[in-house]
């Protein structure tokens, strides 16, 4: 019967009463109806020849097959005996995934190319089978049990040789290609591999860890004494002169280790001096393999004697130093061939692991390996117990004189040592990074970098020789540092991450603090802002009645501390915290909005960067990229979208506070560019001078901070012999820095809309005259306590002058929300807090001026910074 005449019998089996057979179910056949889409489906049956049908997949649970009648006969659906030959050879077929003739179904045949891949192999495949004896499914078909059973044997049997033989012949096979395609390079070549590469953002270079003629001095071995050379043998391999050349159970135990997560696995001298100047030290197989067998070549290419040379002439000891004569210069301070035991002692044991057994940075566990390689030398017979007992731990040279890298004396050298210090926090060590032959790629950005260099040497020109200075620019939307400046003397102190009080520059972060508050403290908040005794303000600060923004444009001390008390000092050290401040801030006061606590200028341009950001942080970084001398990518810097620190809207309203101290210190940018920022200056321990003087402040793209100082905390005075603020010199070098930048990008932008939180600030400036109530003489309410400035403030007989068209009056009544503002209603003032409301104008009141002169510097005009003096209290700090 075809297939149209089983599908009739199905059709006709569909229609049949359910008591025309009782004894079994009706077959089954399931079509999908003509023209309908939709994923096609695998058919569950094909048909083999004969009209067979033959399963595909797993086969389907056994029916009781129905007894033959008149009614029910027996039809080809029936599916095949087992003792159909037929059937099973046809069930091989099948299995193996082809029909007869050859061509292929099922799932193999929706592999593309396989049908051409299988016409093309077939013939080789066939005649390999046949060599080898392997049977087909009819030939196992066709044989006995006893002959299916010898010819299992004889499978197994083979299977197990073939299996042998692949152990054996492969290695073999995959050494001999090893040692056709690596080849051993030349000393020179494993110099080169180890000079570590910086280069900028674009790519350009930056410096080079080793220069050409810097820290590596190649000496002969007959320059070398031979207790030198014992000493490096005890250190690291006992058995140098009889051995290989390699390990191999070292190399099965560094194996082992990797497997089960270890490190290690110890290695021969021409083994470290493959890895560590020819191959790399990369932790894989591949590397181990590569390392073996160019360590084969090296030993049969080489004495043991050029060896040993070419190894102590390449190798690191840390110091910046490679090879024994510059090792023996930086940490002694003479030539390797005036070595004594003890000290030759010294600079093996430093090989294995310069960071860590370097005198200068832990004297106790050095001196423990000098011991070991002392008593090694004794075991070995190359030093005599006497000398070993009489021997002394030796005194290296101070570290900081051992700098021979002439890229390292510039700023360039501050820049170098930051990247350093990153990649160790990212796992990379100094000696990876010296040895590996590393390409680091910054965040620096060449231009930027220049302007800001420029900068700083513009505006310090012809400046007292005992200033110092430090600036940082990041980009705030991923944290990239793109300009780094830690002083010229590349070898010396980095100023960029010195760690200094940072005065006025912390109020922004008790700003934060309140606006974090519940209900929050808005920047139309007004506070008595009068000096108080042990806290005074600088000329120029005090204001009777001003809001917060008021307060943070001038500076004004007392209203700043009144914040801390009222939020908790912690909270003002928790809300720089989140900003992105690093430093501890243990134990804060309210004098910590002041700049009482160490910070950093870096960790000062990352807080204000998140500020800048909307409330999100992004790490500060200046590694972009790693890249080994293989070319394989040991790391890549991925900022994504940053830390969501606080929200966008409170950041937006600290940057609202901060937009007046800009035009306030004239330090305005060109084309109209908008820029936020802060002055700090703290006061020294002579009177009237000042120590630390900062500016930091940035646009919607770009952040800077600069410090000035000393080395001693000595007092800081400008050529003209005047004691520097914030918005002198710190906020020249600022101003002239992102100036330049504003001009070179030839665009502006602009900080998002204003959304207030709490009262809205006032658009007027601050000390601007005001209206206050005069008190009535017949009135039976108490008499309002008379404003402390008020008694100080010279009153001028002539009117207020008329107010600018368009600017609102203050009403002292805080605004509505915002409709999209979640803001919670304004608060009622602690009393402690000596908050107070601004004065409602009643129409009979009449107007008093009230305004307190602006006191500016002689000799620029700008407003003098205004900065808490110190009285009695010698922890008292000042600020602008």
């Amino acid at each position: 019967m075809g297939a149209a005449g089983a599908a009739a019998a199905g059709a006709a089996s569909l229609t049949q009463h359910p008591t025309d057979r009782p004894s079994a179910p009706a077959p089954r056949t399931v079509s999908a109806p003509a023209g309908t889409g939709g994923r096609r489906r695998k058919p569950d049956f094909d048909a083999a020849p004969g009209g067979a049908p033959t399963r595909i997949g797993p086969p389907l649970p056994p029916e009781a097959p129905a007894p033959a009648t008149p009614e029910n006969p027996a039809t080809p659906e029936d599916p095949a005996t087992p003792e159909d030959p037929a059937a099973t050879a046809v069930g091989a077929r099948v299995e193996d995934g082809h029909e007869p003739g050859g061509q292929p179904h099922g799932r193999l045949a929706r592999i593309p190319g396989y049908a051409k891949i299988s016409a093309l192999a077939g013939p080789g495949v066939d005649k390999a089978r046949r060599r080898l004896g392997i049977l087909d499914a009819d030939e196992r078909a066709a044989l006995s049990p006893a002959e299916r059973k010898t010819y299992r044997r004889k499978l197994i049997g083979k299977s197990v040789l073939g299996g042998a033989a692949a152990l054996v012949l492969l290695p073999i096979l995959f050494f001999a290609i090893g040692w056709a395609v690596f080849s051993v390079p030349t000393p020179e070549d494993a110099v080169n591999n180890q000079i570590a590469t910086v280069s900028f953002a674009n790519g350009d270079q930056l410096a080079r860890l080793v220069p050409e003629q810097g820290n590596r001095i190649k000496v002969p071995m007959d320059q070398i004494p031979p207790h030198v050379r014992e000493a490096v043998l005890s250190a690291e391999d006992r058995s140098f002169y009889s051995n290989p050349g390699f390990d191999f159970t070292g190399i099965v135990r560094a194996a082992f280790s990797q497997i089960t997560g270890g490190v290690g696995g110890g290695s021969t001298i021409t083994q470290q001096y493959v890895k560590n100047t020819l191959v790399g030290n990369d932790p894989t197989y591949w590397r181990k393999f590569k390392e073996l067998i160019v360590s084969l070549k090296v030993s049969q290419e080489k004495t043991k004697d050029e060896i040993l040379n070419d190894y102590l002439n390449a190798i690191y000891f840390g110091r910046g130093a490679y090879g024994i004569e510059s090792a023996s210069l930086a940490y002694f301070g003479k030539p390797a061939q005036q070595l004594t035991p003890a000290e030759g002692a010294l600079l093996a044991g430093v090989i294995q692991s310069p960071s860590k057994w370097d005198p200068a940075n832990d004297p106790a566990k050095a001196e423990q390996r000098w011991n070991f390689v002392m008593d090694g030398m004794v075991a070995q017979n190359w030093l005599p117990k006497a000398e070993r007992d009489a021997a002394r731990f030796p005194q290296t040279v101070p570290q900081e004189n051992t700098s021979r890298s002439s890229s390292l004396t510039d700023e360039r050298g501050h820049v170098l040592n930051a990247v350093k210090s990153e990649l160790g926090s990212l796992g990379i060590s100094d000696q990876a990074f010296s040895q590996g032959g590393l390409q680091v790629t910054t965040t620096i950005d060449p231009g930027r970098q220049q302007q800001l260099v420029d900068a700083v040497h513009t505006e310090m020109k012809d400046q007292p020789e005992v200033l110092r200075s430090g600036a940082v620019a990041i980009d705030p939307r991923n944290g990239n540092v793109v300009g780094y400046f830690g002083g010229d003397n590349g070898a010396g102190l980095d100023y960029a991450q010195v760690h200094k009080q940072p005065g006025s520059t912390f109020k922004p972060f008790a700003v934060l603090a309140g606006l974090l508050q519940n209900p929050p403290i808005g920047l139309g908040t007004v506070y008595d802002g009068a000096e108080q005794p042990g806290l005074r303000n600088a000329e120029g600060a005090n204001c009777p009645q001003c809001d917060v923004k008021q307060a943070l444009t001038i500076s004004n001390n007392v209203v700043f501390n009144k914040i801390a008390a009222e939020v908790g000092p912690q909270k003002v050290a928790d809300a720089a915290h989140l900003a992105g401040i690093t430093a501890p801030l243990e134990n804060p006061d309210a004098r910590l909005p002041l700049g009482n606590k160490e910070v950093t200028p870096l960790q000062l341009a990352s807080a204000y960067a998140t500020i800048a950001d909307g409330g999100v942080w992004h790490a500060p970084h200046l590694v972009s990229k790693v890249v080994d001398s293989d070319g394989r990518v040991l790391f890549e810097a991925n900022p994504g979208e940053g830390e969501q620190r606080f929200p966008e809207q409170v950041a937006r309203n600290v940057t609202e506070a901060m937009l007046g101290v800009v035009s306030h210190d004239n330090l305005e940018l060109p084309s109209g560019q908008e820029a936020a920022g802060k002055t700090g200056t703290v006061q020294s321990r002579f009177e009237g001078q000042n120590n630390d003087a900062w500016f930091a402040g940035f646009t919607p793209d770009l952040v800077t901070t600069v410090w000035i100082g000393t080395d001693r905390n000595d007092p800081i005075q400008d050529k003209a012999g005047r004691p520097i603020n914030g918005s002198d010199l710190p906020g020249d070098v600022w101003q002239e820095f992102m100036s330049t930048v504003v001009r070179s990008e030839g665009t502006t932008s602009e900080f998002d809309p204003y959304d207030p939180i709490g009262k809205r600030a006032s658009e007027q400036e601050p000390n601007a005259p005001t209206e206050t109530p005069k008190p009535s003489a017949t009135s039976s309410a108490p008499a309002e306590p008379p404003e402390p400035e008020e008694a100080r403030a010279t009153p001028s007989a002539e009117p207020d002058p008329p107010e600018p068209p368009g600017r609102p009056e203050p009403t002292g009544q805080p605004e509505p929300p915002a409709a999209a503002s979640t803001t919670p209603a304004p608060r009622t003032p602690a009393p402690s807090a000596q908050r107070q409301p601004a004065p409602e104008q009643p129409a009979s009141a009449t107007p008093k001026p009230t305004a307190q002169p602006q006191v500016r510097s002689q000799e620029t005009g700008r407003p003098a910074d205004s900065a808490d003096r110190r009285g009695s209290d010698p922890a008292e700090s000042r600020d602008d």
